[in-house]
């Protein structure tokens, strides 16, 4: 009885550690959102967090940024598609064995009939029962391993805005009833308690003021992936319809304005700084597209874009794009290298698969939405408007910062990207350049990343600063274990009580008896782990006493 209760005191121990970190990881991994000096302080932030949730106590104004984005990439629900086939439903040969039987001519084929069944059953239809058995289990806890990941660190980290940056699904190729089910899926398993955005919002460029609607922090600002819809050559206008009916609005933009406006020292002129948050349909800005009419639609909401703009000079502005494929990067700065795969011309010979956007795709990009000309004698001398770029698409994510090399001749000049971490000097020199993150897939296989932007006005430089963090709980398996054993230390404990409980004598009547020294007795040994527990000893006969200290 006493190593029982010891190695259940043990095995619980682990088990209850093992909880606290799972549903605390945020806290033990140091995540937070930057702060305003653009530093990450892991106390501050977290502890400032943390004190929130027991005590009540916020973190103070001064020090949190009034925009804090929590980027979600790639969760890629599989679903119907990914459990084997059972078109002919589970063990057909056994289904058809009694009319294979009677059709059979004599006792010897009915053997061999009988023998193959059996065969085919036991070593090719039994192993798939049970894959499809494991695959409709792990895709039921794969979506609750991505819905830890969101409601945790919605909970400890408090964003007001959620993007998820495309690739929502796992195929575009599936039919409109699995879409639908997996959309139920995203939403009330992955994202239970999380909204779509509002038409209302989408349809149309909006302003508001940031901060002011507190209901931000449930909407989940879907971007479109190419497992959505499809890259530019299968993009058809029923898979952008089905997914902004399910998801919302491929393409569309808000502007945040302060609530804290200030006045030019020059002019005069009161001055309101702006956020522009842009979602972007990028699959299709290359050719050859399937659907021009979808193309042209991308194309003009940049248009749109561009023409709302602040001028370039204008730095009380910042602009955060949101897409899913990458801008043109050389090989070897990220994992994905340029890719780019064309189906035939019998297939009509569109765009198939891409890794990156095309380099004049990029360009438009930064010079159109960012208006980084590098013409120095042009507005802003070319350096372009203030801003940060947050993609998807390549899963083991990236960190660069682009810039247009110095020179004279501003039309030679080529688009380079080095890492961010590798760009400190370049990014001290007055040519135009801006940081793109791909935020690292939040799949088990990755780690269950997620990516933490801040985004605040500085009131000193007169223009936006941005700083990012990321936070990974680990791979899925950490998951599954650390439940799998509380499911096993509770039947486990549960199996203890039961035998001990019933090979105690006075158990079932609910008495346990005095021992009297007997070597025979029951009770005699499980009273002196009682004793030992409470802290008493036995002085006499029946009488115990607590023990001095």
């Amino acid at each position: 009885m006493l190593f029982l209760h010891k190695l259940l005191l043990t095995i619980w121990s682990i088990t209850i550690s093992s909880v606290i970190y799972l549903y605390l990881y945020p806290i033990f991994h140091g995540c937070g959102f930057p702060t305003r000096d653009g530093s990450f302080d892991p106390p501050a932030s977290i502890w400032g967090t943390l004190s929130a949730q027991i005590g009540g106590k916020e973190q103070s104004a001064s020090a949190r940024a009034p925009f804090r984005l929590l980027a979600l990439g790639d969760p890629q629900l599989e679903g119907d598609t990914s459990i084997p086939n059972t078109t002919y439903g589970y063990f057909p040969t056994l289904r058809r064995l009694p009319l294979d039987l009677r059709s059979a001519q004599g006792s010897g084929e009915r053997i061999a009939i009988f023998r193959n069944a059996c065969l085919e059953t036991v070593l090719r239809e039994v192993p798939a029962k049970l894959q499809a058995w494991r695959k409709q289990v792990d895709l039921f806890g794969n979506d609750y391993y991505l819905a830890h990941i969101f409601r945790t660190l919605h909970q400890y980290t408090k964003p007001t805005h959620v993007a998820v940056l495309g690739d929502l699904l796992g195929s575009q190729w599936i039919d409109d009833e699995e879409f639908e089910r997996r959309g139920w899926r995203f939403w009330h398993r992955v994202f239970r308690h999380g909204r779509k955005m509002e038409e209302g919002v989408t349809k149309k460029a909006t302003q508001e003021i940031l901060g002011e609607k507190q209901e931000w922090d449930k909407r989940i600002i879907n971007v479109v992936g190419n497992h959505d819809v499809g890259y530019a050559g299968d993009m058809t206008v029923e898979r952008v319809e089905r997914f902004e009916r399910v998801f919302g609005t491929a393409n569309w933009e808000v502007t945040f304005i302060l609530p804290k406006a200030f006045r030019d020292n020059e002019t005069g002129h009161k001055i309101e700084p702006a956020l522009r948050l842009i979602v972007l349909n990028s699959l299709n800005l290359d050719t050859p597209a399937k659907d021009r009419e979808l193309q042209d639609r991308t194309y003009q909401t940049m248009n749109e874009v561009i023409g709302r703009s602040r001028p370039v000079e204008d730095r009380t502005s910042g602009t955060i794009l949101l897409t899913h494929l990458p801008l043109h990067k050389d090989a070897g700065i990220c994992v994905d290298s340029p890719s780019f795969d064309f189906y035939s011309e019998e297939d009509g010979g569109g765009l198939r698969e891409q890794n990156h956007l095309s380099y004049d795709a990029g360009k438009g990009i930064l010079e159109g939405i960012y208006g980084m000309s590098g013409n120095f004698e042009g507005p802003a001398k070319g350096v372009g408007r203030n801003g940060i770029i947050l993609t998807g698409h390549d899963h083991e994510g990236c960190d660069v910062y682009h810039h247009l090399p110095p020179g004279e001749n501003a039309q030679l000049r080529r688009w380079n990207s080095t890492r961010w971490h590798e760009a400190k000097d370049l990014r001290s020199q007055p040519i135009p350049g801006i940081r793109e993150i791909t935020v690292r897939s939040m799949m088990g296989d990755f780690g269950g990343n997620a990516g933490l932007l801040s985004a605040w006005f500085d009131y000193d430089a007169g223009e936006w600063q941005f700083a990012y963090s990321s936070c990974s709980i680990g791979v899925q398996h950490i998951w599954w274990a650390i439940h799998a054993m509380v499911l096993v230390t509770t039947g486990f404990s549960v199996l203890v009580y039961i035998t001990v409980g019933f090979n105690t004598p006075g158990a079932a009547h609910g008495v346990l008896e005095r021992g009297h020294g007997n070597k025979g007795s029951e009770s005699s040994n499980v009273l002196p782990a009682i004793v030992a527990a409470s802290g008493t000893e036995d002085v006499g006969k029946g009488r115990l006493r607590r023990r001095k200290s």
